[in-house]
């Protein structure tokens, strides 16, 4: 049977959306629910190129990774970090990180990525947490909209994207924003340049992290 591709505005991927996941709360973060897949859904069991069949990119947006659950762990603990505050979710995925500040009562959230899939995934979780979030697909590295807080949780796995995001990091936060980070040991994170927060132990999916626990440390770029 020949597959339509997917176009991710259409009411068809909203119900393949639904249709592939259920609804979860990440081990570390179990106030918040999310749409995600597991080994029971058929879009955890296609490949990289089966998905390319239907015009579908690599659906990060399934999965709670760790560095994400790390800093909606942290807002969650410490929500004066946000509170009354204008945030950007960079690479946002499935909205975790945009979810948990938006509960931390932060005055308004833009969720960020540049996969257009992503948007259907995250207002489906936000309307199942009962927050607002602002979904903006575009590519806003080296942009400065004025954001008080920037988020971001595992963002630092490939170089080139490390060497845009290093120096974008740096000029927001000696401007005054605070930029925090969640990592959990990716290659190409510079943990030399950056300020602790907090660290925990974030149970993962041995399949796609090949472990079950990962260390999983949230960072501050220096003001």
């Amino acid at each position: 049977m020949v597959e339509l591709t997917l176009d991710p505005a259409s009411e068809r991927f909203r119900q393949f959306v639904l249709a592939n996941t259920s609804l979860q709360s990440p081990p570390h973060v179990p106030e918040i629910k999310l749409h995600l897949a597991d080994e029971a859904h058929e879009l955890w069991q296609r490949t990289e190129d089966e998905l390319a069949t239907i015009g579908l990119p690599p659906p990060f947006w399934a999965f709670a990774w760790a560095g994400g659950q790390g800093v909606a762990r942290y807002l969650l603990d410490h929500p004066e970090v946000v509170k009354g505050r204008s945030v950007l979710d960079f690479a946002s995925g499935s909205g975790l990180v945009g979810i948990a500040a938006a509960m931390a009562k932060a005055k308004q959230v833009q969720c960020c990525d540049i996969d257009p899939f992503t948007a259907p995934a995250i207002r489906l979780n936000a309307d199942v947490n009962a927050v607002k979030l602002d979904v903006r697909i575009a590519d806003l590295i080296g942009k400065d909209e004025g954001w008080d807080v920037v988020l971001a949780g595992d963002v630092f796995y490939d170089k080139p994207l490390a060497d845009q995001l290093i120096p974008w990091f740096t000029e927001l936060a000696l401007r005054g924003a605070d930029v925090i980070i969640g990592d959990p040991g990716r290659s190409y994170f510079p943990k030399n340049l950056l300020e602790q927060l907090a660290v925990y132990s974030v149970p993962v999916t041995r399949v796609l992290e090949d472990a079950e626990i990962k260390k999983t440390t949230v960072w501050r770029f220096p003001n």
